[in-house]
């Protein structure tokens, strides 16, 4: 059987109540009970998982993140409604987090890094009926996201994905890449 989800991700923060703190407070994870010496565990709002982050103390904290270095480049969560997506933009600038939003298509995305500068995204899918006409309308693999026209478009409250159809998607991607 094929992998079906992320289940968690752990990442070497070069502090974890920081980083802890910035995960809760901007993007609404909450905080597990349980004392690990080094270690924070984290789970997001509806999330059956018994954690979705893990934050270990890194075993070199002077060892800045950098981007372009091989391994990890991004982590991507996904939320439900286009308005939550809103609310999250809103608690990234005022983290002074947010470093980008780009529209590709099928999926509306931020762009943020963390106190250690790890970058994330947080995206809303498209609903499954309105994959194909986003695809075929897209002139890019990425375009400035337009939030307000989005809603606008869809409604605030309108639930995202699932990526259900796989035939769907395989006909679309068909050539591409």
């Amino acid at each position: 059987m094929p992998i079906q989800r992320l289940n968690h991700a752990v990442l070497f923060v070069s502090d974890e109540e920081r980083s802890a703190a910035f995960y809760c407070d901007v993007l609404g994870f909450r905080r597990l009970p349980g004392a690990f010496p080094g270690a924070v565990f984290l789970q997001a709002a509806g999330s059956a998982n018994d954690h979705d982050l893990g934050l270990f103390r890194s075993p070199d904290p002077s060892v800045p993140h950098r981007t372009g270095r091989v391994g990890l480049y991004h982590l991507a969560w996904e939320v439900d409604t286009l308005s939550e997506l809103q609310r999250v933009r809103d608690a990234l600038v005022a983290a002074d987090a947010l470093t980008g939003a780009s529209d590709h298509a099928s999926t509306k995305a931020l762009y943020a890094a963390d106190p250690d500068g790890i970058e994330f995204e947080v995206c809303w899918l498209v609903p499954d009926s309105a994959v194909e006409s986003e695809m075929a309308a897209m002139t890019a693999p990425s375009v400035p996201l337009d939030l307000p026209g989005l809603i606008a478009k869809y409604g605030a409250d309108t639930l995202g994905g699932p990526r259900t159809d796989h035939e769907v998607w395989r006909r679309l991607f068909a050539g591409r890449g």
